[in-house]
């Protein structure tokens, strides 16, 4: 079709019309079809797509006009010449409503038919024209607003990708000069130290211009979008100066706000062409300026990110606590400087290692395995020369864990000084307390004594039992913090109740307690040492004997729950102050509600703590003043090994 003037499709019923048609036509350049009914006609239409369809009124019996308004109707671009056979006014009415492009009738002339034709294609090629023209017209604002869109997505996608706050506000500063077609663009901030405005990014402006350049707030049209948080559009005839040593012809400013506050103005303008702006500009400005306020805000908040991580990292670096921390993998975050002195680990970079190819003491690594598992999660760990530390795991959310190191070699050194003071007191007293109980049992055998001498012997014997009772529960007390028996082994907590509540059967007979003890079946056992649990049972029942009023009850549950054995011990005596409550396990406290006349040492419950602390345990109390107290321990189960 390239090298033909047009396709026309020839639809007349008249093979002699026809054969002239063909004659004439090809003879001038263009190419003919022919189709004899209308089915075919409009097939031929749809796939050989003509340039003009040459149609008779005669068609299809006199249906030709009709078969023309369908082909109209359904190609509108498509010129359609209608020939008739002879010629009415009436039919050339009609044929003017329908659309056709021209008519021909008879006598054929040659020249008749090649205008006729030419006239069509003409009028068809200026119809297709205006339509492509208006077509244009009525997209151009909706691409423009398609391109606006995207430029402001190009803008997100920069601001969102990059910290590098020159290039995104330079990007933004391009765009504003692109969207509003402007000669010059440039974002200004406000310099909080002289308080003027600085150029923050430029386009279009001299490099040395845009470096040195400073503007007073006060006076200025970008100081007044300063203070009042409104834009400016200057649209002047004739150049103004702004007070920037350059004139302008127009002008926008729009605030950058962030939290309430202006922190800097965007604007463009028109230097040397006299193109006005529009509120549609100032809009543009207002959304662009959204993005630079976004990009001002990431890179504020970055650089406050990173001294805070130096401060950080400063702080955890020079502290003199161990300090380390790993993610849920077990790769190393951060080694700091006390760590990599305390196992040798150099100055090399230890971020991303795992944490068992990089520390292999073995207690530190089984505090670090073990953690969660057992109910404490603190270990003291030894090191050569002597050096003793309280390492500690704590689970870190959303990061992994850390593990603190405390040295308590100092700590350490004054209990062993202490525990070595208390035993020496302990045992240099023993041998005089023996004297004095000696020679106070003699007194009565070397004669009668009186009534008042009896009573003043008992006295001092009940003495000698009290200071007797002390040392003995200092030493046991000592023993259990030097652990000095480390030996542990199976131990069933029901029998070993059972024993003690029969031990003490005929103390609670004495007092009128009733004891209380339902003993479970398949009570399964704990790891521990045998003697340190009497201890720690028979102290939280004679605790309870002491502070439970005659006729009271006492009474003991132990249960398994998950991992670990609870053992409570309960009694409805006077209970415990809250204000003791925090001081109650402390050596030598007793509460401030007890009576003088209950003897005791104030350590019974200081050793029950250590036994507990002693076997990783919890212990703690729950107690109302005068409606009883429960103490609550907590053991880990023994771990079935695996076959």
């Amino acid at each position: 079709m390239s090298s033909t003037k047009g396709r026309i499709l020839i639809v007349i019923p008249n093979p002699r019309v026809n054969t002239l048609m063909k004659s004439i036509l090809i003879s001038s350049g263009y190419e003919t079809l022919f189709s004899e009914d209308r089915e075919s006609a409009l097939k031929a239409v749809a796939e050989s797509t003509p340039s003009l369809v040459i149609t008779s009124d005669l068609l299809d019996n006199g249906k030709g006009l009709a078969f023309a308004e369908e082909v109209l109707r359904r190609f509108p671009g498509l010129p359609v010449i209608l020939f008739v056979e002879q010629d009415s006014p009436e039919l050339v009415k009609q044929a003017i409503k329908v659309g056709i492009s021209d008519y021909l009738c008879p006598p054929l002339r040659v020249e008749d038919i090649l205008t006729s034709v030419e006239n069509s294609h003409t009028k068809a090629e200026r119809t297709r024209k205006w339509v492509l023209l208006e077509a244009k017209r009525a997209t151009a604002s909706l691409q423009r607003k398609v391109d606006e869109l995207e430029t402001l997505t190009r803008l997100g996608h920069s601001i969102n990708g990059s910290l590098d706050l020159d290039s995104v506000l330079s990007s933004i500063v391009e765009a504003a000069v692109e969207l509003t077609g402007a000669e010059e663009g440039s974002l200004l901030l406000l310099d909080e130290d002289t308080g003027e405005l600085y150029m923050r990014a430029s386009r279009n402006f001299q490099e040395e211009f845009a470096r040195t350049f400073r503007l007073p707030v006060q006076d200025t049209l970008a100081g007044s979008v300063l203070s009042t948080g409104e834009p400016v559009l200057l649209d002047e005839s004739s150049p103004m100066k702004i007070k920037t040593s350059y004139l302008v012809h127009s002008l926008v400013y729009v605030p950058l706000t962030a939290e309430d506050k202006v922190i800097g103005v965007l604007g463009v303008d028109n230097r040397n062409r006299n193109l006005p702006f529009k509120q549609r500009d100032v809009k543009l400005l207002s959304a662009i300026a959204e993005y630079a306020v976004v990009a001002v805000e990431n890179a504020r908040l970055h650089h406050l990110t990173i001294q805070e991580r130096n401060k950080l990292d400063a702080i955890l670096t020079r502290i003199q606590d161990g300090v380390i921390v790993m993610d849920s993998s077990k790769r190393l975050l951060l080694v700091n400087q006390a760590v990599r002195s305390l196992f040798n680990l150099g100055e090399g970079n230890l971020n991303g290692r795992l944490f068992l190819d990089v520390f292999d003491h073995p207690e530190l690594v089984t505090l670090v395995e073990d953690a969660g598992k057992n109910l404490t999660n603190w270990l003291e760990i030894s090191f050569e020369g002597g050096r003793v530390f309280s390492a500690q795991v704590t689970p870190i959310p959303n990061i992994g864990q850390a593990v603190t190191m405390y040295d308590i070699t100092y700590l350490k050194k004054l209990d062993a000084i202490k525990t070595d003071f208390v035993n020496t007191v302990s045992h240099d007293l023993r041998s005089p307390l023996t004297a004095i109980m000696g020679y106070v049992d003699l007194i009565e055998r070397t004669g009668p004594v009186t009534d008042m001498q009896r009573d003043f012997i008992r006295r001092v014997q009940l003495s000698v039992h009290n200071i007797s009772t002390l040392v003995d529960d200092l030493l046991r007390l000592g023993r259990i913090e030097a652990d000095a028996d480390s030996r542990k082994e199976d131990v069933y907590l029901d029998q070993l109740i059972a024993y003690v509540g029969e031990q003490l059967a005929e103390r609670f007979e004495q007092h009128g307690h009733h004891f209380v003890y339902e003993r479970p079946q398949n009570f399964p056992p704990v790891k521990a040492n045998p003697m340190q649990m009497q201890s720690l049972i028979e102290n939280l029942l004679d605790n309870a004997i002491k502070y439970t009023a005659e006729g009271g009850t006492i009474a003991v549950h132990t249960k398994v729950e998950k991992s670990q054995v609870v053992l409570q011990v309960s009694d409805d005596g006077i209970g415990i102050p809250a204000l003791d409550l925090p001081y109650i396990f402390d050596k030598f406290y007793r509460a401030s509600n007890v009576d003088s006349d209950v003897i005791g040492t104030g350590l019974g419950l200081s050793i029950v703590k250590s036994v507990v602390e002693n076997h990783q345990g919890r212990i703690w109390v729950d107690s109302k003043q005068g409606q009883g107290t429960t103490f609550s321990v907590v053991l880990p189960l023994v771990e079935e090994k695996e076959n």
